[in-house]
């Protein structure tokens, strides 16, 4: 491996530490007799009659605007609302676990994945969310869901916005100290600023 490329292990750290697939199955079996409820916004749950409709493992790989390979895994959970009401009651934290034990005897998840919970319905666009929160009440678990957003990985490693060789925008780290970020939305130059010309 070069020193141009972030591992599994270091993007997750990198990414504010979102929860890996193996501590979302640990958090579940903690709580098989729960009833599983997912709030995907303030004070709006997923309806009871949702279905987990499928689980997909999907490797990505990357180069980042600071040259910089990035790999890896995201493990999304999707759920889906019938149309017509099927029931009042979610299902158990249980089936859950069954639902994610057939799908591992025919896929090995990978443990170190990025969980996702995939959700919408006519009023709330589709995206996916990390699980954040997890919330218990009486026989009520819920996944607290919290949106996914964008980040510049070069900043979150202390690197640079870009490869450019040009000492006015984009200098690699080592040259220049990262601006804070009071310092870049302050700044009247156009380094690494929209329409600087970088990223």
């Amino acid at each position: 491996m070069n020193n141009l490329q972030t591992t599994e292990e270091e993007y997750a750290v990198e990414t504010l530490n979102p929860m890996t697939w193996q501590s979302f199955k640990d958090t579940l079996l903690k709580n098989p007799d729960k009833i599983l409820h997912f709030e995907y916004a303030d004070g709006q749950f997923v309806d009871a009659s949702y279905h987990i409709t499928e689980i997909k493992q999907a490797p990505i790989v990357s180069v980042d605007c600071g040259g910089v390979m990035n790999t890896w895994t995201e493990i999304i959970v999707q759920l889906w609302e019938p149309t017509v009401k099927e029931t009042d009651r979610a299902m158990k934290v249980s089936k859950a676990l069954s639902i994610i034990n057939l799908v591992e005897k025919s896929l090995p998840l990978n443990p170190l994945g990025i969980v996702k919970i995939e959700f919408g319905n006519s009023k709330f666009d589709t995206r996916q969310m990390y699980p954040g929160e997890f919330l218990t009440d009486g026989d009520a678990f819920t996944v607290s869901l919290v949106p996914d957003f964008t980040q510049c990985k070069a900043f979150t490693r202390n690197g640079s916005c870009g490869p450019s060789t040009d000492a006015s925008c984009c200098t690699p780290a080592a040259k220049t100290p990262v601006a804070t970020e009071l310092e870049v939305v302050g700044s009247t130059d156009s380094n690494c600023t929209p329409g600087g010309g970088c990223c």
